[in-house]
Parts: structure tokens; sequence; C-alpha cells
């Protein structure tokens, strides 16, 4: 079974109180090196077999009409995941 990861972000013009909330909390928490944070969205769809050129075109087209909205959002990434199940960009030190 194979699996496509959507990203959505808020688009840069648009203002991000959730980003901005954890931004504030951040620096309490002893995380002081990050200077910003913008929070989006992740949909994962899964499709028989593996991920062809056909499935992202058609979870491209399906982001820009239904995952995401354009008034307000990007749709920054469609990709395959890692056929293994990881996901590549997970961190492997999550607790």
């Amino acid at each position: 079974m194979g699996r496509i990861v959507v990203e959505v972000m808020p688009k840069p013009e648009i203002l991000d109180p959730q980003g901005k909330a954890v931004m504030g909390n951040l620096p309490r928490l002893g995380f002081d090196q990050f200077t910003g944070v913008r929070q989006g969205r992740r949909f994962e769809l899964t499709v028989d077999g593996p991920v062809t050129d056909a499935h992202l075109a058609a979870a491209a087209e399906a982001a820009e009409k239904l995952l995401s909205n354009p008034i307000i959002e990007d749709v920054v990434s469609v990709t395959a995941a890692p056929a293994d199940g990881t996901d590549a960009t997970s961190n492997s030190e999550e607790a």
C-alpha cells in the first residue's frame, strides 16, 4: 500500500495565531534558538499498490481543490512517502 503526504501552510501574508502562540511559549520552555513558527496541516493519502505519477497528480489536484483553501493557504508539497513505512521528515529522537 502506498502513501502520499500533502503539506499545506498558511500563505506568508496571512496571520498565523497558532504559530504565534507556539512561538510565545517556546522560550518559556527553554527553546530560545527558534526565531519563528508557522503552523500548517499535513494529510496522508493511501493508495493500493505503489505510488505512481498518476496518483501524485491526482493528489496534487485534490490538494488544490479540497485539502487547502487557496485564498489563505498554499500547498507546499505533495510527495510519496517511503515504501518502508518510515517518514522521511520525522526525527528518530521523537518522544
